[in-house]
């Protein structure tokens, strides 16, 4: 026969569990972590004893990662194969992979990690290393500093402004491969300028079915197969601007409809090919017009025609 204490062990037990619940479920609402406050708000019934214990509880079985931001401290569910890896690693690992783990995918380096930790640079290398042997974290050379490397979480995939996108390999900037893709999208809008033209029709039409989407642009490119790696839209517009920056294209914005390939926010962007009515003068094409000293330049100054870099390139051209 149950007593009143069996009752109410029990009972406490079961209010317990469902605390737990609870806040296990808030945090699988915000996976990025909840406050002290984000609990209290949802049972402000619940004592902060009560509170601190089952958070405790919570902590101590692996379920929940503390961690510390700007406000104050954060919980988070716990990756269960993430805890499984990094099962009997001490609080100096653990935080050395929590501040590797906010750097998200642009990646931290190690001088920084050093700054955040507090640790010795000896200490840390021992960390990283034990990191990367458990497939946890990884390094990646970044394009900004080539003797540099920073760390990120392993399945993560690097930002562009760490690998420098489609135009980098190994750190190094591929030139002809942006020539090449220059020289085929100027090509493509090109050939579209001459089927407008020879298709005899009004001027208007003429012009307006000379320009393509940037879509068209990426599709043509894709199709030739030139590239070795995925190029987005982003990328084609990159290069395309090079080739307005040229003038050799020229763009307008129109409006178009929710939902209609290539448009962003109700715009879309188009392109045409343009070709100048006349060749311009030779020194129009003179370095000197766009000169960022222009006016500091004058004979027997430190900055002359005589010894200008830009005027002995032009004049060897």
């Amino acid at each position: 026969m149950a007593t009143m204490g069996d009752v109410k062990v029990k009972q406490e037990s079961t209010d317990v569990a469902e605390i737990e619940n609870r806040i296990k479920e808030l945090c699988q609402q915000f996976p990025h972590g909840i406050t002290d406050q984000v609990i209290q708000n949802d049972m402000p019934q619940l004592e902060a004893k009560q509170r601190a214990m089952v958070i405790n509880r919570l902590l101590s079985l692996g379920q929940l990662d503390l961690l510390r931001n700007s406000t104050g401290l954060l919980y988070r569910m716990k990756d269960t194969q993430t805890a499984s890896k990094m099962k009997g690693s001490d609080n100096q690992e653990k935080l050395v992979y929590q501040i590797i783990e906010d750097a998200e995918n642009k990646g931290i380096w190690s001088r920084d990690i050093r700054y955040k930790s507090n640790l010795p640079l000896t200490e840390i290398n021992k960390i990283l290393k034990n990191l990367e042997s458990k497939k946890l974290i990884k390094a990646v050379k970044s394009v900004a500093a080539s003797k540099k490397k920073v760390y990120m979480l392993y399945n993560l995939q690097p930002d562009r402004s760490v690998t420098g996108g489609a135009w980098y390999s190994d750190q190094d900037f591929e030139s002809e491969f942006v020539e090449v893709l220059n020289q085929q999208c100027f090509k493509f809008l090109q050939s579209k300028a001459e089927a407008a033209r020879d298709s005899k029709q009004s001027p208007m039409i003429q012009r307006n079915s000379s320009f393509a989407t940037s879509h068209e642009v990426w599709k043509y490119i894709c199709e030739l197969g030139i590239s070795k790696v995925d190029l987005s839209m982003e990328d084609i517009e990159t290069i395309l601007n090079t080739l307005i920056y040229d003038g050799k294209v020229e763009m307008t914005i129109i409006a178009a409809k929710e939902g209609t390939v290539g448009s962003v926010d109700g715009q879309m962007k188009l392109y045409r090919g343009v070709n100048p009515i006349i060749q311009p003068t030779g020194l129009v094409k003179a370095p000197c017009g766009l000169c960022p000293v222009f006016d500091d330049c004058h004979d027997g100054g430190e900055i002359s025609p005589s010894n200008c870099v830009y005027m002995t390139e032009w004049l060897d051209f």
